[in-house]
Parts: C-alpha cells; sequence; structure tokens
C-alpha cells in the first residue's frame, strides 16, 4: 500500500560552518555557487538531505563534495526554517558547524561549488539565501 499526504511538506537541508583561525584571525570557508538560485553568489557549504539519509551524514557528505573536507568534527548548532528563505521552495535547513584544525586537509571546490575561499568574519561577502543571518546568529551565540 501507498500512503498518500494530502498536505505539501518542506524539503530538508543541512548547511555547515567551517571555521578557522589564521594569524589570530578567525575565518569562515565559503563556497560560490555554481549553479541556481544565486548562482555565482558565496554560501555556506550544504545540500539536500537525501530521502533515506541521516541527517548528519548528509552534512558530512555535502561538505565533502562540495570542499573535499573530510578530516573534521561536525557538531548541530540550530535550524532555520524561515518561509521564502529559499526560492526553489518551503525548506528547512539544519546547521552545522566544525573548526578545521588539520592544516593538512585537501580543500578543493566540486559538486555544487564553482569556487571556494576563506573569508575573515569580519569582512564577509554578500550571502545566498539567508547565511548571512545563520552566520550572524551562529557568532553571536559563540561570543555568549
Amino acid at each position: 500500500m501507498i500512503y498518500t499526504y494530502a498536505y505539501p511538506r518542506p524539503a530538508v537541508t543541512v548547511d555547515i560552518i567551517v571555521t578557522r583561525t589564521l594569524n589570530n584571525s578567525s575565518q569562515i570557508l565559503l563556497i560560490e555557487r555554481k549553479n541556481e538560485p544565486f548562482k555565482y553568489q558565496w554560501a555556506l557549504p550544504g545540500g539536500f538531505v537525501d530521502i533515506d539519509e541521516e541527517i548528519e551524514d548528509a552534512a558530512y557528505r555535502e561538505l565533502t563534495e562540495e570542499t573535499s573536507i573530510s578530516d573534521i568534527k561536525l557538531h548541530q548548532y540550530r535550524t532555520f526554517g524561515k518561509p521564502g528563505r529559499d526560492p526553489r521552495g518551503r525548506t528547512i535547513s539544519i546547521i552545522y558547524f566544525g573548526k578545521l584544525v588539520n592544516e593538512k586537509q585537501k580543500i578543493e571546490a566540486g559538486d555544487d561549488a564553482k569556487n571556494l575561499k576563506w573569508f575573515s568574519i569580519d569582512d564577509l561577502p554578500e550571502l545566498a539565501f539567508d547565511h548571512d543571518q545563520i552566520i550572524k546568529s551562529f557568532l553571536e551565540q559563540k561570543e555568549k
């Protein structure tokens, strides 16, 4: 029996905040998006959770696909789900964070990422989606 559900359901995504400290300066890793929406804009690495995938596994998978980073411990931060945050439809994103401590970790843009770059947390570019709000919230929480 196939069960049908009369109500629309949101998509679930993961976004990952990766930080590092370089010369006593905090930096965050961003990807330049290869595809619409927000093509060529900077964003947090991330993407959609597959239907049969654990959420944490999706975070590690998306991070590796878009940045090649695999040697990192991720922690769940919080969830963002304001209607209208994604022009493709109702999307709820679970945010993870991790600090890159292995300086020899290979970092290379892949999958949906056209490019990637470390930015000072004090000098971020215009960001796609609501990623500016996500980062601002994360940094404020970190200061507490």
